[in-house]
């Protein structure tokens, strides 16, 4: 009986695996699609093209962790080498900070934007416009060279000396953790990560203080023209706070998860898979909750939600389809192996 409920939950974890990295990239594909060819003609909002460069990073993390997490779920395991392992944890790293940074600069973006404040401030707010993108590209810069000192730092070692044990990711391993490398790690990527989770806590506070304030001081507004609509700033913001609670609640227990999986000699299958599965959600979910909260022009979203429901359809005819196999044939596995 414990063979056939191990083998149940493998199963489970196999169609959360595809249905997670499906409905990522499909999603931030859509996205792409409907910025930069939809909506190509037209300039690009400075929010717009930070949820461009969101895209990318998540697209980063789906290519390089749930396409080799699902490889290896439906039994491809360790086909890659030390040096493609390397690699491919280089570029989740790289996408994962990023995801972080950008998600920050959206909430905090967001907050500014919204402020009433003084004349001089709204001058800042442009020129704060005008520069976002050329300062997330020297980001996206900076974190590609900080993160590729990690990725030829253990090349040029020799394994014998200061490493533990190997860490396997199931599709691949590397050999063990230098402690230097690790302090470094921490001090040039882990300390960043958390200030700019600390400020995208404080900014989204703000966003909602202000749209507090701002919701008190319109009321009588509202009860005497019986509107009830609400502003496109008003409908952005509740969007990007949406984004950032689902970014900040992923991104706590993931790290929570992951700190488990670090501290402890012998992790558990259930634990270092539940990790790597939040470790997806909010790449995954992302691009999902700007379709439901962002405007959109109506075909487009058509178009995008047409095309997430056939996916979405097709997904749940195999989970229907591996089910009902799965009803016909487990109960004779059972009795043979009894």
């Amino acid at each position: 009986m414990p063979k056939s409920k191990m083998y149940i939950w493998t199963l489970i974890i196999k169609l959360i695996f595809l249905s997670l990295t499906t409905t990522g990239i499909l999603g931030n594909f859509s996205l792409f699609y409907y910025y930069l060819i939809c909506y190509g003609e037209c300039k690009l909002k400075t929010v717009d093209l930070i949820h461009i460069h969101l895209m990318a990073a998540n697209t980063l993390i789906i290519l390089s962790k749930g396409v080799p997490h699902t490889m290896a779920a439906f039994g491809l395991k360790q086909f890659l080498n030390d040096i493609q392992c390397r690699l491919l944890l280089y570029i989740v790293r790289v996408g994962r900070s990023m995801s972080i940074v950008i998600t920050c600069f959206l909430s905090v973006f967001q907050a500014v934007t919204i402020s009433q404040k003084e004349s001089c401030c709204k001058d800042q707010k442009v020129k704060a416009a005008k520069y976002i993108s050329c300062t997330l590209s020297i980001l996206w810069v900076s974190y590609i060279l900080i993160h590729f000192i990690f990725f030829v730092n253990p090349l040029m070692k020799s394994y014998s000396i200061n490493m533990t044990n190997k860490r396997d990711f199931g599709h691949c391993s590397t050999a063990g953790r230098d402690g230097i490398n690790d302090s470094l790690y921490a001090a040039l990527v882990m300390c960043p990560e958390i200030f700019f989770s600390l400020l995208m806590a404080w900014s989204s506070g703000s966003m909602i203080v202000i749209l507090y304030r701002h919701k008190q001081r319109v009321q009588h507004i509202r009860s005497t023209c019986g509107s009830s609509r609400t502003s496109p700033e008003s409908r952005a913001t509740q969007n990007i706070l949406a984004l950032v609670s689902t970014f900040l609640a992923f991104y706590t227990l993931s790290a929570i998860l992951q700190g488990c999986v670090a501290l402890l000699s012998n992790s558990s299958w259930w634990l270092v898979n539940i990790n790597h599965v939040t470790s997806l959600c909010f790449p995954c979910f992302g691009p999902f909750i700007l379709m439901n909260h962002y405007s959109m022009p109506s075909l487009s979203l058509v178009w995008i939600r047409n095309v997430s429901t056939l996916i979405l359809k097709y997904v749940n005819d195999i989970i229907h389809m591996v089910s009902s196999c799965l009803v016909t044939h487990l109960p004779h596995k059972v009795s043979a192996e009894s």
